[in-house]
C-alpha cells in the first residue's frame, strides 16, 4: 500500500503544491501590506544608473589625451605571437 501512496504523491505533487504556495503567498502578501500600511516604496537608481554615473566621473577627471604608445598596448598580449617578427633585443631574447 506504501508504494501505491507515495506514487500517487509524487504524481500529483504539482497539482497540490501550487495552490497551496499560491495561497501562502497571496496571505503573506496581505499580511505584509497591512502591516507596512499603504506606503509607496522608496525609489532608489538603478546599478546600471550608478555605474554610468560612476563612469562619466571617471572620464570627466581623466585626461583623455594621455593614452599607451602601440609598443606598451603589446606588452599585454602573449609573446608567443606577437614578438615573431620585433626586430628589437626584446624577442631575440
Amino acid at each position: 500500500m506504501w508504494p501505491v501512496l507515495w506514487t500517487a504523491i509524487r504524481v500529483y505533487a504539482p497539482y497540490i503544491t501550487f495552490p497551496l504556495a499560491f495561497v501562502v503567498g497571496a496571505v503573506g502578501y496581505n499580511i505584509e501590506w497591512f502591516i507596512r500600511g499603504n506606503q509607496q516604496p522608496v525609489q532608489k537608481e538603478s546599478i546600471f544608473e550608478l555605474r554610468e554615473e560612476r563612469r562619466l566621473a571617471e572620464i570627466a577627471n581623466k585626461d583623455c589625451t594621455e593614452v599607451l604608445s602601440l609598443n606598451d598596448k603589446l606588452e599585454f598580449a602573449p609573446r608567443a605571437v606577437l614578438n615573431r617578427n620585433r626586430t628589437d633585443s626584446a624577442s631575440r631574447s
